[in-house]
């Protein structure tokens, strides 16, 4: 039996990656997993959450995946990449995925393109209507500043172990993502020591990928991902 671990971004849901985990139940007889990280939620309550947490709860849901499973696979969504990368770095896991994976956060130039669409929404008197307005007001009138902080220290504490992953490993990443810019993708993909490793751009994406137009072409290049035969992996 195949498992795969579903991971969610910061202040985010499992909806962030439904898209995907539904295209998956269809195509499969997998084992998916889509656990909701403390604090996180569609009403998200993270204060005094810190992210050693965040962790702890993903890494128990991947143990008993690896006990129910002989073959698991990880998939890991903004916040979500980085505990991904740190559950392929320690575990038994045969494939990762990540997909906008924050190693770095905030691309200055595209969030200022949103945030003009954002204003012409609002002169029109759109702005209720706007995605972008209604994810970015929520993200600032509900996230604590110490949970942010505690984001930052997950991103650092993270990031030096990304050169110990020597799995089969597929990197995606939007390049209209005005959360996390191009170069976190590339720098992700330069640390990690596998073998087998793919880039992937998206050029129309923005951060929540799985819910772009490109959809169908980000669930192709997965599919064929984790259905292709696995290479050696450097020791």
């Amino acid at each position: 039996m195949k498992g795969c671990l579903c991971i969610h971004g910061f202040t985010g849901a499992p909806y962030e990656v439904e898209p995907l985990v539904s295209y998956l139940q269809e195509r499969t007889d997998w084992v998916l997993k889509t656990p909701t990280l403390p604090g996180h939620g569609e009403t998200p309550s993270l204060k005094g959450i810190e992210f050693s947490e965040w962790i702890a709860h993903a890494e128990n849901e991947l143990r008993d995946l690896l006990e129910e499973c002989s073959e698991v696979y990880i998939i890991g969504f903004s916040m979500g990449g980085l505990i991904a990368a740190y559950l392929a770095s320690r575990y038994p896991v045969e494939k990762l995925v990540l997909l906008s994976a924050a190693a770095h956060y905030l691309n200055p130039r595209q969030m200022l393109l949103d945030v003009k669409g954002l204003l012409a929404d609002a002169i029109r008197g759109e702005g209720a209507k706007n995605e972008l307005f209604i994810r970015y007001r929520k993200k600032v009138m509900e996230t604590p500043i110490a949970a942010a902080l505690q984001f930052r220290k997950l991103v650092r504490y993270i990031r030096p172990l990304l050169e110990k992953i020597t799995i089969p490993v597929l990197i995606v990443q939007g390049e209209c993502d005005g959360m996390v810019p191009v170069k976190s993708a590339v720098y992700i993909y330069e640390k990690v020591r596998s073998r087998q490793k793919e880039l992937c751009f998206m050029p129309c994406s923005k951060h929540l990928i799985c819910h772009g137009e490109e959809f169908p072409e980000l669930a192709e290049v997965i599919e064929n991902f984790l259905m292709a035969q696995t290479k050696t992996s450097v020791k």
